[in-house]
C-alpha cells in the first residue's frame, strides 16, 4: 500500500500506456471529494446537465495516487481525464466544463457503491467476469487477450510447467482471480495425485504491485500477476522473473465500468476506449526515471541478513513479550532501521539495531545502548510508550495501533496527529493506517513515512513465511 515519490517534472504513468493521450490538466481544475457521497444515478446526459461525472477507482502506485504536492496520477486518473477532455470538446461551453471528481475506494466496494449511485464509472483493472456483468454493464475491452502469468523472484525456483508448482509456495492476495485461478490448479494436481500448492494469503491491502516489490527483494519466491501488469513493473523491479510460458488464465478483459441501462455512457466510453487501448508495448524509461527515489523493501531474508535474524530473535522476543507487541512486526522495524546492524551509526548520531539516539536512550532508562539488548529493548520500549501515549484509547485494531506508532516513530507522533485529523475531515478513517490516514501523510509529507510504514510490514509478513517454512516443507 506504499505511495510513490514526487518528480518534478510531472510525469504521468499514464503516458506509458497511452502515449495518444497526453492530458496534462492542472491539479487544482480537479477535486477530489473523499467525503460524503451525494446518492444520484442517471445517464450521460444528466452527467453533462449536473456538468459531474464521479470515477470509483481503487488507490494504489499504478492507478491512482496523490503525490506531495497533492496532485493526482496514475494510469486510471489520466485515462479519465482525457476522457473527460473529450467530452467537455463535445458537450460543454467555455466557461462551463464538465468536472471528473475522483473517488478512491476499497476494491470489495467498487460495485456496490456504483450500484448505490455513489458513483458513475468504475476505472481499474477490472476484469470481465460472468458475475459482475450480472450486476453492471462494461465498456468495450480496454484489454483483451490479459493472461494471468507466475512471476517468481532471482532465487525462485525453476519451473518449467505448471505441474512444478505441486508442493510449492506460492504467495498472493487471496481476493484475486489470481487465488482463484490457483485453487483450479491445485485441485487439478490432487487429482493427478501430486501433492496441493501451498497458497499463502497475503494481507488484503496488499496490490499486486506490492506482493511483485517483495518478490523483487526475494522476500517471497513464488507469485502470480496479469501479464501487462508484471511488464508494467518489471522496470522498477528488474529482479522478478516474468514466467511468461505457465499461464494460470488467458483471454481475459479488462474494461470500464458503469450501471446498467446507461446507453449514452457507454456509448462515449466504448469511443474513447476504441482509441486509447492499452497496447502491448511499455514506455517503461520514464516510470523508472519516475519512480527510482523509492526506497523499496531490500532483502531482508538473504543468508546473512537471515542469520542476524535468527541471531537477534530470542532479544526481539523477550522484549516484545515484556512490551506486549508483536515480536516479527519488531523485528521487521529493526531490519527497516539499520537491517539488524548494530554497528550502524546515523550521520545524526542514531546508534544500533534500532537507530537510537543517546538522549532518547537515557531518558529511556534502559541502560547502555551499545550494547544491542539495551538498544532493542530502547526502541520497543519507545513504541510501547507510542501507544499508550497515543493510541491505546483509540478504537483501533492492535495491529493499527502499532501501525500508526511506526509512523510516529518515523515522522513525530504531533505530525500524525494532524493526518489525523485531516484525515477524519475528508472523509477517511483516522483510526486506519493503510489506504486512509497513509494518503493524508503521502500528500502532506511524502512518501518517506508512507514507505516507512509500509517496509516494517513487509518485512514482518516476510519474517512470518520465514517462520512458517520448516513446518510447511
Amino acid at each position: 500500500m506504499s505511495i510513490i515519490r514526487n518528480i518534478s517534472c510531472g510525469l504521468f504513468l499514464g503516458l506509458l500506456y497511452l502515449t495518444p493521450l497526453n492530458a496534462t490538466s492542472p491539479a487544482s481544475e480537479h477535486i477530489t471529494i473523499q467525503s460524503e457521497r451525494i446518492v444520484w444515478k442517471g445517464d450521460l446526459d444528466s452527467m453533462v446537465k449536473r456538468r459531474i461525472v464521479r470515477v470509483l477507482l481503487p488507490y494504489n502506485k499504478t492507478l491512482y495516487f496523490l503525490d506531495k504536492d497533492g496532485q493526482q496520477r496514475g494510469l486510471m486518473y489520466d485515462m479519465m481525464i482525457a476522457f473527460e477532455q473529450d467530452l467537455n470538446k463535445q458537450n460543454a461551453t467555455k466557461h462551463l466544463k464538465i468536472q471528473f471528481i475522483f473517488l478512491p475506494t476499497p476494491r470489495d466496494r467498487l460495485i456496490p457503491e456504483l450500484l448505490a449511485g455513489k458513483g458513475d464509472i468504475i476505472a481499474a483493472d477490472l476484469t470481465v467476469t460472468t458475475d459482475r456483468q450480472k450486476l453492471i454493464d462494461f465498456s468495450i475491452p480496454l484489454a483483451s487477450g490479459v493472461k494471468e502469468v507466475i512471476v517468481t523472484s532471482a532465487n525462485g525456483p525453476k519451473l518449467n510447467s505448471l505441474e512444478d508448482l505441486s508442493g510449492k509456495v506460492v504467495f498472493v492476495n487471496p481476493s484475486t482471480s489470481y487465488a482463484e485461478s490457483l485453487k483450479i490448479l491445485s485441485a487439478d494436481l490432487v487429482k493427478q495425485k501430486k501433492a496441493p500448492i501451498i497458497l499463502k494469503d497475503a494481507p488484503g491491502t496488499f496490490e499486486t504491485e506490492d506482493v511483485l516489490e517483495m518478490a523483487n527483494a526475494n522476500l517471497v519466491q513464488i507469485t502470480a500477476s496479469d501479464l501487462y501488469l508484471a511488464k508494467f513493473w518489471k522496470a522498477i523491479f528488474p529482479n522478478i522473473q516474468i514466467q511468461e510460458n505457465l499461464v494460470l488464465h488467458k483471454d481475459g478483459e479488462i474494461a470500464f465500468g458503469f450501471r446498467k441501462n446507461s446507453p449514452e455512457l457507454k456509448k462515449a466510453l466504448d469511443s474513447f476506449t476504441e482509441k486509447n487501448k492499452i497496447g502491448s508495448s511499455f514506455g517503461n524509461q520514464k516510470l523508472q526515471t519516475y519512480l527510482k527515489s523509492v526506497k523499496w523493501v531490500k532483502n531482508a531474508t538473504n543468508p546473512t541478513d537471515l542469520k542476524k535474524f535468527h541471531t537477534l530473535t530470542k532479544v526481539f522476543q523477550k522484549y516484545s513479550d515484556q512490551y506486549r507487541i508483536d515480536w516479527l512486526l519488531m523485528t521487521a522495524q529493526g531490519y527497516q532501521e539499520s537491517r539488524l546492524d548494530q554497528d550502524k551509526k546515523s550521520k545524526v548520531g542514531a546508534i544500533g539495531v534500532m537507530q537510537i539516539m543517546p538522549a532518547t536512550g537515557k531518558e529511556l532508562k534502559v541502560g547502555d545502548i551499545n550494547n544491542v539488548d539495551n538498544n532493542i529493548n530502547a526502541g520497543i520500549k519507545y513504541i510501547r510508550y507510542l501507544i499508550e501515549q497515543y493510541y491505546s484509547k483509540e478504537p483501533m485494531t492492535d495491529l493499527n495501533k502499532v501501525l500508526f506508532a511506526f509512523a510516529a516513530y518515523n515522522a513525530g507522533p504531533s505530525r500524525i496527529q494532524q493526518l489525523r485529523v485531516e484525515a477524519e475531515k475528508r472523509g477517511l478513517n483516522p483510526n486506519i493506517w493503510f489506504d486512509n490516514v497513509e494518503r493524508i501523510a503521502a500528500e502532506r509529507i511524502g512518501s518517506e513515512t508512507v514507505q516507512y510504514v509500509s517496509n516494517i510490514y513487509k518485512y514482518s509478513v516476510a519474517y512470518k513465511l520465514v517462520m512458517e517454512l520448516p513446518q510447511k516443507q
